[in-house]
C-alpha cells in the first residue's frame, strides 16, 4: 500500500544514521498513561478512530489504497509514521496529518483527548532497523544509535521518538521501524 510520508531532505548518511531536514508537521495526538507495548495499541486506535471518522466532519481515511488525493470534509488520505515518545505521564502517540491540510483545515476531533498541532521545522538523526515493535528491540537499537552519535559527535536534544511505518498486518521482519533524535542547533 502507498502510503505518504512527511517529506524531508536528507543532510547526511552513514551506516548507522541519517540526518534529516523535515519541514514543518502536523499531527494527530494523544497522550497515554501505560507501558510502552500498550501505549502504543491503545494510542494507535484512538487515533485511528479519528482519521476513521470520530470527527466533527465525519471526514474519513480514503479506502484500502490510501489515496493520496483528498477533497476536505471527506477524506485524510493514510500517513506514516505512528510516532510514539515517552513522557513523564506515559506516551504521546502522533499521526502525522498530510501535507495538504493545515491545522485550520483538519476536521476537529470528536474526542477530546485527541490534540492536533503543528511541529515546526527541525533537523533530526534518524536510525532505521527492522522488526517486531516490542520494546525490548526498540531499546537495543536505541542504546546503539544514541552511541553512534555520540561517538561521531552529533548533539541532539530531547527524548527518543519510536517511528512505525507500517500496519500491523505487515508481517514483523518486513516492518520498517525508525528512532528519531532531534539533532541539537549550536
Amino acid at each position: 500500500m502507498a502510503v505518504m510520508e512527511p517529506p524531508f531532505t536528507l543532510e547526511t548518511a552513514t551506516d548507522h544514521y541519517d540526518i534529516r531536514k523535515y519541514g514543518p508537521l502536523r499531527v494527530a495526538e494523544s497522550r497515554v498513561e501505560a507501558g510502552f507495548d500498550e501505549a502504543g495499541t491503545r494510542g494507535f486506535k484512538l487515533l485511528a478512530r479519528y482519521i476513521s471518522g470520530d470527527n466533527q466532519s465525519r471526514t474519513k481515511v480514503a479506502g484500502p489504497s490510501f489515496e493520496s488525493q483528498h477533497a476536505p470534509s471527506e477524506t485524510i488520505a493514510m500517513t506514516a509514521p505512528v510516532c510514539q515518545e515517552q513522557s513523564p505521564w506515559g506516551f504521546m502517540i502522533q499521526f502525522a496529518m498530510p501535507a495538504s491540510f493545515t491545522l485550520a483545515t483538519l476536521p476537529k476531533p470528536d474526542d477530546p483527548r485527541v490534540l492536533l498541532r503543528e511541529i515546526p521545522p527541525r533537523r533530526m538523526a534518524v536510525h532505521r532497523y527492522s522488526g517486531g515493535w516490542s520494546e525490548g528491540l526498540y531499546q537495543k537499537h536505541r542504546k546503539a544509535f544514541v552511541a553512534a552519535l555520540k561517538k561521531d559527535g552529533v548533539p541532539t536534544t530531547g527524548g527518543p521518538v519510536f517511528a512505525r511505518f507500517n500496519s500491523p498486518f505487515v508481517p514483523w521482519f518486513l516492518r520498517r521501524n525508525e528512532i528519531w533524535l532531534e539533532v541539537a542547533t549550536p
